[in-house]
């Protein structure tokens, strides 16, 4: 294990009952810093009690906002940003993040696992709208973009355009280098921007098979009824598409502008440094564009 090499990060908005039931047990062989978004609950006692070091915010200040707030704190060479929702299982898989992290570098996330077991696909190819209207169920576009929702099996990593931001990896001094979060989006979005923009830096990002921790994922916008999480769902969406018109209109296509990310992502990533110890070469920054 690599001890406490790594800092967890943690964001908590009236999440006292979600840490009671992912976070509970022995000590934790990493430091865990706990961001608490001024929640009316007891999420920063709960959290003091199961050991983490919390800070608290005098307001609500966002998903992107509140991470950069415990990255600056991060005292760990690696760091993970983990959501409240996310079982931790710290044996080998720190060890196998660090491991591909030291040979490729970049972004790495764990195949996350549903509360029954069944893969996640938290690894995305490129957002086009059409990917994500069909990856709600919207005939027939769900029918389109099959390689949008992507895993990784046991024994393999691959090449991702973003990871989901339930769990996301890195050293943290590449991540801080990279810029942190995007702090134009409050809640949305924001794990997509972190993805496209690491690639276009010529980082690359990756979801490991090896790593495979449970997210007890319940997205607040699968409801038809219209709530606060869609109307900040919408914002950052506007956000995000004005960002990047090609996923939306087209223009400029889409490999062009990410010709990096849309060679590799889908492919597996080599496999030998892991057995070898040596650094293997990721995409080259000088692809990028």
């Amino acid at each position: 294990m690599t001890g406490r090499r790594w800092s967890v990060v943690t964001v908590t908005y009236n999440s006292a009952e979600t840490l009671r039931k992912c976070w509970r047990g022995e000590a934790k062989p990493y430091e865990w810093i706990v961001v608490d978004n001024c929640s009316s609950d007891d999420s920063v006692a709960v959290a003091e009690e199961l050991g983490a070091q919390v800070i608290r915010l005098s307001e609500n200040v966002g998903f992107s906002r509140a991470n950069n707030v415990g990255l600056r704190q991060a005292a760990g060479e690696y760091v993970l940003f983990a959501n409240p929702d996310l079982e931790i299982s710290p044996t080998d898989g720190f060890d196998v993040l660090q491991r591909h992290l030291d040979a490729h570098g970049g972004l790495a996330a764990p195949q996350l696992l549903s509360s029954d077991g069944i893969p996640q696909p938290n690894g995305r190819g490129f957002p086009y709208a059409t990917a994500k209207l069909g990856n709600r169920k919207l005939w027939p576009l769900s029918r389109l973009h099959g390689s949008y929702r992507l895993t990784a099996d046991p024994g393999a990593a691959v090449w991702v355009a973003w990871v989901m931001g339930a769990a996301v990896a890195a050293r943290t001094a590449d991540f801080i280098e990279l810029g942190g979060w995007n702090e134009r989006f409050f809640l949305y979005y924001e794990d997509h921007e972190l993805g496209l923009r690491a690639w276009r830096n010529g980082v690359p990002v990756a979801l490991l098979g090896d790593v495979r921790w449970t997210h007890h994922w319940g997205r607040a916008t699968n409801s038809f009824r219209w709530s606060r999480a869609h109307t900040l769902e919408l914002r950052s969406a506007r956000t995000f598409f004005g960002m990047f018109p090609e996923f939306l209109v087209g223009l400029p296509p889409a490999p062009r502008r990410h010709r990096q990310a849309a060679r590799v992502v889908g492919s597996p990533v080599p496999s030998s440094a892991a057995s070898t110890g040596e650094p293997v070469a990721a995409p080259s920054r000088q692809a990028a564009t």
